[in-house]
């Protein structure tokens, strides 16, 4: 199941420019069906509600989507969980839903991971904080205090506001550690609608903004490299996408050009609308911000080398000239075969894989009297 995970998670092209894509894979459960949040953890994807639900995390099976996992946080209360999102060690829940302005108890959830892996009941640490520029807390009706964008940002939490009358968002910084904080104001960004969850990508250094306007006409905006001290300071913009109109609330990323969204149910009788809680799944074409690494040189103690140059469509190998090839295959996740030579092969040559779909193949070389199979992702 996790090998096609991985191929669900890649298996679709998400540009920057006119040839975006968004494939939704299907109806969340009715468990779920108030979705605010998204990580994936152990290859797990995980989610919850937003408020005055459980206090619930739920792992979601990403081919049948069906719940597989629930886990109690025994000691949190969900007044309303907005956003999720994850260290090496913590998961991060962010109850700072606040719709109008009136909140005193916004908080965040830490549950160690060591925690959570060892039982289906857990307790959480709480980081409790306050805005550091909010002094009014009347009630004036739907406010620019709201938040359900949460992101971890080095050793910082960063909260991104729903600004309900500005349409704007501003980016607070918080510490990661238990006890009563003031959230720094860092920098803010004219949007032009309401922020409702974000996830930053360690490998891209990509951060990715979801929301929906007035009309309910879902977004995706992209932010480069920011820091703990300027968020929005980088290259930013909108992604010409088609989710059409969700009430989209958690973003997660699986690699350095996958993500998973969701979308909460929604409803309007008097129109007689009703939207469907979904979950998407996205790619993107961002550079990764690294060297491409050299060719490996041969090893005598491991003859047999696979490699691919960063950027590249061609799949090559390294062999001890003295041993035949009688051919090779190429095999998708389901054990499919997408591409052979059957032949005595004399010269090794380039494979051209630019036909293959993003997914985790395995590469099969026979020889004589062995076989070694090799895995490979194309993204």
């Amino acid at each position: 199941m996790k090998a096609l995970l991985i191929t669900y998670l890649l298996c679709v092209t998400f540009l920057l420019n006119a040839q975006t894509e968004v494939v939704q894979l299907g109806e969340l459960p009715e468990e779920v069906y108030e979705t605010s949040g998204l990580i994936v953890y152990n290859e797990n994807l995980i989610t919850h509600n937003d408020s005055g639900n459980a206090a619930e995390l739920y792992e979601i099976d990403t081919l049948s989507l069906s719940v597989t996992r629930t886990v109690l946080i025994s000691n949190a209360e969900n007044v309303d969980w907005e956003d999720i999102d994850q260290d090496e060690d913590y998961i991060y829940i962010a109850d700072f839903g606040n719709t109008l302005g009136t909140r005193q108890n916004l908080k965040i959830y830490r549950v160690a991971k060591t925690a959570y892996d060892a039982s289906d009941a857990v307790t959480a640490e709480e980081i409790g904080f306050v805005y550091e520029d909010q002094t009014d807390f009347t009630d004036n009706g739907f406010s620019d205090w709201d938040a359900e964008a949460l992101f971890v940002l080095d050793e910082q939490l960063i909260i991104l506001t729903k600004q309900w009358q500005s349409n704007n968002t501003v980016a607070y910084s918080l510490a990661k550690t238990p006890g009563n904080h003031i959230a720094q104001r860092l920098d803010e960004y004219a949007i032009n609608g309401l922020v409702t969850g974000a996830t930053y990508n360690t490998q891209s250094q990509v951060l990715y903004i979801i929301g929906y306007n007035s009309l309910l006409r879902a977004f995706i905006n992209r932010v480069e490299n920011p820091t703990t001290t300027t968020i929005f300071s980088g290259s930013k913009g909108r992604l010409n996408t088609d989710i059409g109109f969700a009430q989209i609330e958690g973003i997660t990323y699986t690699g350095a050009n996958s993500y998973f969204i969701s979308s909460e149910r929604f409803s309007d009788a008097e129109r007689g609308i009703t939207l469907p809680s979904l979950l998407f799944s996205v790619t993107t074409n961002d550079t990764i911000p690294n060297e491409p690494e050299p060719e490996p040189e041969p090893d005598g103690d491991d003859p047999f080398v696979l490699f691919r140059q960063f950027d590249s469509h061609e799949l090559r190998y390294h062999l001890n000239p003295d041993r035949p090839v009688l051919g090779w295959a190429i095999f998708d996740s389901s054990g499919r075969r997408v591409l052979f030579e059957d032949k005595n092969i004399t010269e090794i040559a380039p494979i051209d894989i630019s036909a293959l779909h993003p997914a985790i193949y395995y590469f099969n070389l026979s020889l004589a009297g062995e076989t070694i199979a090799l895995p490979f992702a194309v993204d």
